[in-house]
């Protein structure tokens, strides 16, 4: 499982001309998911989200968590985040779970993310996405979880 985080200024989600989820400051979380990755696994992902601390506080440092900062969280699906790039010179999504059992998952750290943080956002699972974003910074991690 793996996160690919970016602060923003603003983000949103647009999917046949209409939006799908917007963000006016916060976390864009791009989040791919492994065959073999679970429930538990991806709220240990979440809670890393929601608690790492990439937002200036009063000094000038990255201090302050997405919450503090009184800030959003966007989720998207991103399968391509699981591919191999290794070697050749086309990805190879092996590792990417399965489109069905993803969607499950996937639909589930939606949920869980609600019940932990006010303010998500999400986008489509699986549909053609259109993202636009003003990265701050820009300030962009990768997180996994084992």
């Amino acid at each position: 499982m793996r996160a690919l985080l970016q602060r923003v200024l603003e983000a949103k989600v647009v999917v046949d001309q209409n939006i799908t989820g917007e963000i006016e400051h916060g976390i864009l979380v791009f989040l791919g998911l492994a065959k073999g990755d679970d429930f538990e696994k991806g709220k240990k992902l979440i809670n890393k989200i929601l608690k790492y601390r990439f937002f200036d506080d009063e000094q000038g440092k990255m201090g302050w968590n997405v919450a503090q900062a009184d800030g959003g969280l966007l989720l998207v699906s991103q399968f391509t985040l699981m591919a191999q790039t290794h070697k050749g010179l086309r990805p190879d999504f092996g590792p990417a779970m399965p489109p069905s059992e993803a969607k499950v998952l996937y639909e589930a750290l939606v949920e869980y993310a609600k019940t932990q943080f006010d303010h998500v956002q999400t986008g489509i699972f699986a549909a053609d996405m259109k993202i636009y974003l003003v990265n701050d910074g820009p300030v962009t991690f990768n997180l996994e979880v084992e």
